[in-house]
This record gives C-alpha cells, structure tokens and sequence, in this order.
C-alpha cells in the first residue's frame, strides 16, 4: 500500500496535537502539511513542544490550491463555517477530507444556521455527508471524500443510545444524558471559565438547555435508527485535562434489564475494536489517551443507567478522525493506535 500525504489545517489545538501524535505514527501516513494563520512561520514542534525531535515541519498559511497540490487527505480542525470555507475547495479538487468542525454533522441547514448562527458557506452539502462514526456508518464512510467527524459529546451518547433504540431495548422519551468533560473540551484558546482559578476544585453545569451538541445527537440518533428520541443533555465541566463520561437515564421496554442491554451491545458491537462492553463501572481513567469507547449498564429502581467514558481528545475527537482515515482507505481500523 502506498503511503499517504496528510495535511492538518489549524494545527496549534489540542485535537491537532493529539491527530498528529497518532498519524507521526501511523505506517501508511506521512504529514507534509501544518497550517496556522497565526502561527505560520514558527516550526511546529515550538509550538507542540512535546514534538520535538518528531518533526520539522514549519507552520503555514493556507492556501487551497497548495494544500491540494500536496496532500491526498486532509483534517480540517478549523472552528465551524471556517472549516467548511476552506474545505470546499478541496473536496471539489478530489482530496479527502475529515472535518473537526460541525460544519456537516447535522441533517440540515436551518437547524446549523439556529445553532450556530450565520449562514452556512456550503449549504448543498448539508445532510448529505457521512456522520464519522464507523461503528455506525462504515459503508458510507468507505471511499467518502468528505466526512463529518463527531462531536465528543454526542459519540459519548450515540454509542450506547443508537443499538438500544434499533433493537427496542429502550423507550424513546425522556432519556437524560448527563454527561461530564475535561477542560480541553473547550479548546486551547484562554476563556476566564477555563482559567486554573476557576475550574480547578470545582464541577458546573453549563449551557444548559443550550448546548449545540443536543439537536447533534438527537439528529443522528434519528438518521441511524428511524427513531425520534425525546432527550434532555446536561453537559458539565470538571477539573480534569481530558475525559467525558456520560450518565444515562431511560427507561426499559417492558422486561428489559441491564444484563440485556449488555448483550445487546455486545452483539452489535462484536468485531469493533474500540467498543469495550466492560463488568467494571467505567472511568475516564480507563479511557485516556485512547480511541477507546467502555460501556456498562444497571438497573436502579426500574430505571437504566447507561454509562459511557471515552477521551474527548481520542475517541470523541482525533482518535475517531483517524479511525475515519481508516475507514475511508480500506485499511485496518487500528493503524496508527
């Protein structure tokens, strides 16, 4: 197989750190492309100290026709509408695309421009790329030229949601997922919320009612299982560097218990290797600086408890973009972990 030439769009993040931990690894990619608009110039290990000796690529603007003459797949970890103003070019050329941002994810686009605000600079793509999940969407994700890669938090919910609603494990109404994520959630850019004197010693809920991630798991759950769920997600931040892990709360289908919520995903899930049905209560612990997604179940007083860990930086973010690679090549869905 011959090797294949990626490039990285908004390279100084934490999800870009941790894609090209995985790809300066990966034996069928080599990295010839870093971008920065406010870095270019400055060699990407100053940036990324920790890639020091790793790599001597320099930080560069972008420019389309370039990035294309270079590269046969891209990862796009530019924030929303920007991503899809510097993709569009590039999909239309024939270069792979992974895109970070929630430029594509959702079904159309007047719930993107509702939640995200603004109009949308590729609208005729809207609701008809790839969702980045292959345990999910693997025959669409093979051969795709562009695809949607998760929000964290909704792969955290999806998982273990979409096999129970497929197979009437569980009702539809009032599933609450209560999840919980680590500071890099938010981003590398400094927010007075995410400063050390503010999170450290302290859990909040926050955008309640009002996360964009909502109508995102709400819409795939939809896509994947014909299924229109009534769903509640509370997220919070807790005083960690990386995690998620999800608590939720439905209600079982008449004589539905734990123990067959677990089979049931064990059916599913049989031959992906990222899916752990596990014994033991999962833990971001058990997850970090993995593609890893740990699922467990109980029942508690005719309710149940659905619980998810993975890494928002691996399987929520830049685990699941190179998985994705993966998937779109035909390879082996481990390369590179």
């Amino acid at each position: 197989m011959s090797i294949v030439r990626a490039g990285i769009l908004g390279a100084t993040g934490y999800t870009a750190v941790e894609l090209l931990k995985i790809l300066l690894r990966h034996p069928l990619v080599e990295v010839v492309l870093a971008t920065s608009r406010q870095d270019h110039g400055k060699p990407l290990s100053e940036v990324h100290p920790l890639l020091a000796g790793r790599t001597s690529l320099q930080l560069e603007n972008f420019e389309a026709a370039a990035a294309t003459k270079a590269c046969d797949v891209v990862f796009s970890c530019l924030p929303h509408a920007a991503s899809a103003t510097s993709v569009q070019p590039l999909v239309d050329a024939g270069i792979h695309v992974i895109d970070f941002s929630a430029d594509y994810r959702l079904n159309d686009v007047a719930t993107y421009e509702t939640w995200y605000g603004g109009e949308h600079p590729d609208p005729t793509r809207v609701g008809q790329v790839p969702y980045g999940l292959p345990e999910l969407f693997a025959d669409e994700i093979t051969n795709a030229k562009l695809v949607a890669n998760p929000g964290c938090f909704p792969t955290s919910a999806i998982l273990p949601l979409a096999p129970l609603l497929l197979h009437e494990q569980i009702q539809p109404q009032g599933i609450i997922v209560d999840a919980k994520t680590g500071v890099t959630g938010a981003g590398r850019t400094p927010k007075q919320a995410t400063l050390f004197p503010e999170c450290n010693e302290s859990i909040a809920a926050y955008a309640v009612g009002t996360h964009r991630h909502g109508p995102e798991i709400r819409q795939i759950l939809s896509r994947r299982t014909g299924v229109d769920t009534d769903l509640i997600f509370i997220p919070h931040l807790v005083p960690m560097d990386r995690g998620i892990l999800s608590t939720i709360y439905a209600r079982p289908m008449r004589g539905v218990s734990a123990e067959q919520v677990m089979e049931c995903w064990r059916e599913f899930y049989e031959g992906q290797p990222f899916i752990r049905v596990v014994d033991h209560l999962p833990a971001t612990k058990f997850t970090s600086d993995t593609n890893y997604c740990d699922l467990a179940a109980r029942d508690v007083e005719g309710t149940l408890v659905l619980i998810a860990s993975i890494d928002n930086l691996g399987k929520g973010a830049s685990g699941a973009a190179v998985q994705n690679l993966n998937q779109v090549m035909g390879w082996d869905a481990t390369l590179g972990f």
